[in-house]
Parts: structure tokens; C-alpha cells; sequence
């Protein structure tokens, strides 16, 4: 199931409902009694340029039968709404929240070794731990200052795009070693977005990620890096790194948090 953009309608009478939080694979069933009508599952971020008439992603499109059931993709704060697109037309709705599928039966096992395996791969999967064999579409670089304006929108953007993101609070659990997660993810990702901002070149972190692209890059791993500038000039970046100034880069003054993503998933798409 993939993720639609699209313009949102400020004056667009429309019904909501708060799902609050909701775990990945959780299913939303919504019931239609009159006419057909457009049916949006929103993340938090996506239900606000939804009110404000923005650009937003979404789950779901024009339902003509009902019951309608979209799985939520990634846990999260979930809204549903309601709308007949600015045309007339009323619908009774009814919106409840099914348990999502149980994980596959496992057969039991007598040898140990069979046993532990299993338990292993059970934990993996309900935690999203890390694997051996575990790759990236993207891994996210940036400075904790810019989470919330640029780099958690971007990130589950990317993720509806249907990417695959190494990204933080996606990844590091309570007890990771963060070095190791870092390592890892800079490793197995195709490649590197970087979110170049004043907070960026003041922080040691980002700039232990960016050396270790700069590497792969070197020996040979053609072109991995992929510049955001945010809330920062031309001048700024060749003082700090003149080979990052000289790189085609995106801006955030200049293109929306979706357009980014979208030009971002196209690169993945050609990579």
C-alpha cells in the first residue's frame, strides 16, 4: 500500500477522528452508509497541512464500498477523515480500530539450537532489531536541532514513499550502542541525506556521519551524498566544507518537505 501527495483544502467541510496512538499493522475499518466519499488515513504531521490546505500524504482515496479497511504503516498518532471533495453529499461513518495480523504461527521445536533461533527471530521481528543482513535505501544525517522543522517530517515522508530510512529514532533502542548503530547504518545504506545547517557544523556526530559517506565515497562507492541546506547560505558552507558547497543541493526555502522526499526517492529509484 503506498503513500498519495496532494494538495489539502483549507475550506473543504470535512469529518475527523483522533486515533491517538496506534501500532504498526493495526487496521482502521471505516463504514459508509450514504454516499461515496474520500477516505484519508494522516499521520500527525500530514492531518496539519491537511487543515491548513498544504501539500500532504495520505492512506486510502474515493471509497464506493464499505466496509473500507487501510493497515496504519508505522506506529504513530493516527487521524482519519471524512470529505465528498466540496461536493454535496452526506454519509453516515462509523471508524473503529481492528487488531492488526498476529505474527506467523511458529511449529514447536525439540533440538535447542532450532528453539533459540526462533526465539531470536521472533525478537527481531517485534522489535526491529538490527540484523546482519539488514540494508538502507537512505540513512538521515543531522543535528538534533533540526528534528522537529525538517528532519522527522522528512523521515516519514520517505517512509511513506515506501524507502527503507536509517534514521534515529527509528533505529537506536533503549541500551543500543550508538557508535555500532551509526557504523552500521552509514555501511548499509545506498545512500547519504545530509541536513546541512548551522547546528550541523556545530555538532561532533553529524559530523563522525558525513566523514564516514566522505569515506565510502572515496573508495569508491560513486555518488552517496545527498545535501539538504537548511537555514544556511552558500558562504556559510564553503567556509565550513568547500567540497560540500560544491554539490547539487536541495534547499528547504525553496521546496516543501514532500517535494524534498519526492526528489529524494526519485535519486533512490535511478540509483
Amino acid at each position: 500500500m503506498g503513500a498519495k501527495s496532494v494538495l489539502g483544502g483549507a475550506n473543504m467541510k470535512f469529518q475527523q477522528w483522533d486515533l491517538g496512538q496506534q501500532p504498526r499493522g493495526a487496521i482502521v475499518e471505516v463504514t459508509l452508509r450514504g454516499n461515496a466519499a474520500n477516505v484519508r488515513l494522516l499521520d500527525s504531521s500530514a492531518f496539519g497541512a491537511f487543515k491548513s490546505g498544504r501539500r500532504h500524504t495520505y492512506y486510502g482515496g474515493h471509497v464506493t464500498r464499505s466496509p473500507y479497511r487501510v493497515q496504519v504503516p508505522r506506529a504513530g498518532h493516527w487521524y482519519v477523515t471524512v470529505d465528498f471533495g466540496g461536493n454535496a453529499g452526506s454519509s453516515q461513518v462509523g471508524v473503529r480500530v481492528l487488531p492488526g495480523q498476529l505474527p506467523p504461527a511458529r511449529q514447536a521445536s525439540t533440538s535447542p539450537l532450532a528453539t533459540i533461533a526462533g526465539n531470536l527471530a521472533s525478537l527481531a521481528e517485534e522489535t526491529d532489531l538490527p540484523v546482519s543482513d539488514r540494508r538502507w535505501d537512505v540513512f538521515i544525517s543531522h543535528a538534533s536541532e533540526d528534528k522537529d522543522e525538517v528532519v522527522r517530517p522528512l523521515a516519514h515522508a520517505l517512509v511513506e514513499l515506501e524507502l527503507t530510512v536509517w534514521y534515529d529514532e527509528f533505529e537506536l533502542r533503549i541500551g543500543s550502542s550508538l557508535r555500532r548503530s551509526i557504523d552500521q547504518g552509514l555501511a548499509r545504506s545506498r545512500l547519504g541525506v545530509v541536513i546541512l545547517s548551522p547546528s550541523f557544523f556545530a555538532k561532533n556526530w553529524p559530523q563522525y556521519e558525513l566523514d564516514g559517506l566522505v569515506t565510502r565515497e572515496m573508495a569508491g562507492g560513486g555518488q552517496l551524498i545527498l545535501p539538504i541546506w537548511h537555514n544556511i547560505s552558500r558562504s556559510e558552507i564553503t567556509n565550513a566544507s568547500p567540497s560540500l558547497a560544491d554539490k547539487v543541493a536541495l534547499t528547504t526555502s525553496a521546496r516543501s518537505i514532500v517535494e524534498i522526499a519526492t526528489e529524494i526517492a526519485e535519486v533512490v529509484s535511478f540509483d
